[in-house]
C-alpha cells in the first residue's frame, strides 16, 4: 500500500496508529486504493486531546 501510495511504511504505520494525520490528498488516495469513501476510513474525533 505505502508504495501504491508513494509514501514510506512508515507513514502508514502512523497513521494506522494514529500518531499521524494524513494530509486530504493522501486521505483521498487511501480511499480511492481501498474503494471507499474518505469518511469511511477517517472521522473527526471531538474528543481525543490536542498533541
Amino acid at each position: 500500500m505505502a508504495k501504491q501510495l508513494g509514501v514510506s511504511r512508515q507513514t502508514i504505520i502512523a497513521i494506522e496508529n494514529d500518531k499521524y494525520d494524513p494530509t486530504l490528498e493522501l486521505a483521498m488516495k487511501i480511499a480511492e486504493l481501498c474503494g471507499l469513501h474518505v469518511d469511511e476510513i477517517f472521522f473527526l474525533d471531538h474528543t481525543k486531546q490536542e498533541r
